[in-house]
């Protein structure tokens, strides 16, 4: 068994390791590079007005506090702070030293079914999000009534790899299990594949964080796939334990 683990930087290199200390061969192929948003400079006016700020991501948060500090900033204590997963809400916790609500399986739906957030009607919400991702969550909100803005913090930029070269390299290392944490991802890493490299990657057990994407991986050809609940790496290496 090895496993092929997408998570960009950090994140990627820190499970890989967790993995290869318990025994469990890990490579590391990230599939995406994280840069400042085009939003950030319109972060502090618009914290300071907000009702609730609800981040989707570690990436919204380090980005988000990365700006801040760099303008001897804080982030305000009015507004209700939200997450979509606990590791999220944990690193947005100890940026803004306030509560951070967050459901106990990360993904849109749950954190739509939050009691915090049934009675929006007037309240102005802002998502710390990266270039596009969790329309379910603004279209919601909006139904509900909620005056909903997207701030853009951060931009994924796609990392192209060589499909031939890589898959040679990843089979003589005998992956078997693939671990991918969001649809972007997700079809990015399909669309560079084509052929025997295609179907071989749609062979691999896939590990991701929600049914949603799950759903999105049985679409795409996908047939072993695990629904970790969550995209925290404890999480990750629990599922990929035997």
């Amino acid at each position: 068994m090895a496993v092929l683990v997408t998570r960009p930087d950090t994140q990627g290199k820190e499970l890989c390791q967790q993995l290869v200390a318990l025994g469990i061969p890990a490579l590391h192929q990230p599939l995406i590079g994280i840069e400042a948003g085009a939003d950030l400079p319109q972060l502090p006016q618009a914290l300071l007005h907000c009702d609730y700020v609800l981040a989707v991501s570690q990436h919204a948060v380090l980005l988000s506090q990365q700006f801040l500090h760099a303008q001897q900033l804080k982030w305000p204590a009015s507004p209700r702070y939200l997450a979509v997963g606990q590791k999220t809400a944990q690193l947005l916790s100890k940026v803004c030293a306030q509560p951070v609500h967050y459901p106990d399986i990360s993904d849109s739906e749950h954190l739509l079914a939050l009691p915090e957030l049934h009675h929006v009607r007037g309240q102005r919400i802002e998502i710390l999000r990266g270039n596009g991702g969790r329309e379910l969550i603004y279209d919601t909100l909006c139904a509900r009534g909620a005056m909903v803005r997207y701030r853009e913090v951060y931009q994924r930029v796609d990392l192209p790899f060589s499909a031939p070269t890589s898959v040679a390299r990843w089979q003589q290392a005998q992956v078997d299990t693939l671990v991918i944490t969001s649809s972007h991802q997700l079809m990015f890493f399909v669309s560079q594949l084509t052929g025997a490299d295609l179907n071989w990657a749609l062979s691999l057990k896939l590990l991701v964080p929600s049914d949603r994407i799950a759903h999105d991986a049985q679409r795409l050809g996908f047939s072993h796939v695990v629904t970790t609940g969550s995209a925290a790496n404890q999480d990750l290496v629990a599922a990929l334990q035997p």
